[in-house]
């Protein structure tokens, strides 16, 4: 394998690696995934993510948070919650936490009051920050903003925005995660015309798996089932547009998240 790399949010958790998850996991480890973030986005799945980066200690970390979708069910157990698993060492950053109006799941007071509850939870712990947002930008940045001399790190997870939100989010100092939307050739050109604008210290790469499978894969996988050793595919399309090389593209973005997440080794 020529490179090692970290995909820093896949949905492990998630019921639709139920059937493979020790398969899929080999296969993430043939292609050279090393290790991998697993997404905590409510309180079920953070207890779930927690346990299998328990159970594959070094492997699998995992996040504790809760999704803007999920944030009318935000409670003080959900609060309880995230404080002790962030006491665990496989668990490295509070989050998936933020703002969603795309959807609007969960009315838009109570996703702000959840995203500064765990924005604190993160300037308590010193832990870094795993952050959404869609369709949110202004209220996202007035929320976030006053946090940010309290929080060691922030990640603009899954960014697909456009090339001023990139800038303004790079200027506050965030990290940006590139998915496998930069692999769509309809929705992600914008992405893949901006990705070079990112320091090679703050970019990240991840799958989001099981969503956002990149339509670049040849040939095309039977389902739409999105899974880590596919962060491949979301590298070559990042060096490619970047005009790096795969090679500088695995080694910066492996060791942006070693020191994002304070990994060992």
């Amino acid at each position: 394998m020529p490179y090692t790399l970290i995909d820093i949010g896949a949905n492990l958790a998630h019921d639709s690696f139920d059937d493979d998850r020790d398969a899929m996991m080999q296969r993430a480890a043939e292609a050279g995934v090393a290790t991998m973030i697993v997404t905590g986005s409510s309180d079920d799945s953070n207890v779930r993510a927690s346990k299998l980066a328990g159970a594959h200690a070094g492997v699998l970390f995992s996040t504790a948070g809760v999704h803007p979708h999920h944030a009318s069910d935000y409670s003080d157990e959900s609060d309880a919650l995230i404080r002790r698993l962030v006491q665990d060492d496989a668990v490295v950053a509070v989050g998936e936490c933020g703002l969603d109006y795309f959807r609007n799941f969960s009315p838009r007071e109570a996703q702000l009051d959840a995203f500064r509850r765990q924005l604190q939870i993160a300037a308590e712990t010193g832990l870094p920050v795993f952050l959404h947002q869609r369709d949110a930008h202004d209220d996202f940045i007035e929320a976030l903003e006053p946090a940010l001399p309290d929080l060691s790190r922030a990640v603009a997870h899954c960014f697909t925005g456009e090339g001023e939100s990139l800038r303004e989010y790079l200027a506050m100092g965030l990290y940006i995660g590139i998915t496998g939307w930069i692999c769509d050739e309809r929705r992600g050109k914008h992405l893949h015309d901006i990705v070079h604008v990112i320091p090679d210290d703050r970019l990240l790469i991840e799958t989001d798996a099981p969503y956002l499978l990149p339509r670049t894969i040849q040939p095309k996988p039977k389902t739409r089932r999105n899974e880590p050793m596919y962060l491949t595919e979301v590298l070559k399309t990042v060096a490619e547009a970047r005009g790096q090389s795969e090679q500088h593209v695995a080694s910066i973005t492996t060791e942006n998240a070693r020191r994002f997440f304070n990994l060992p080794g």
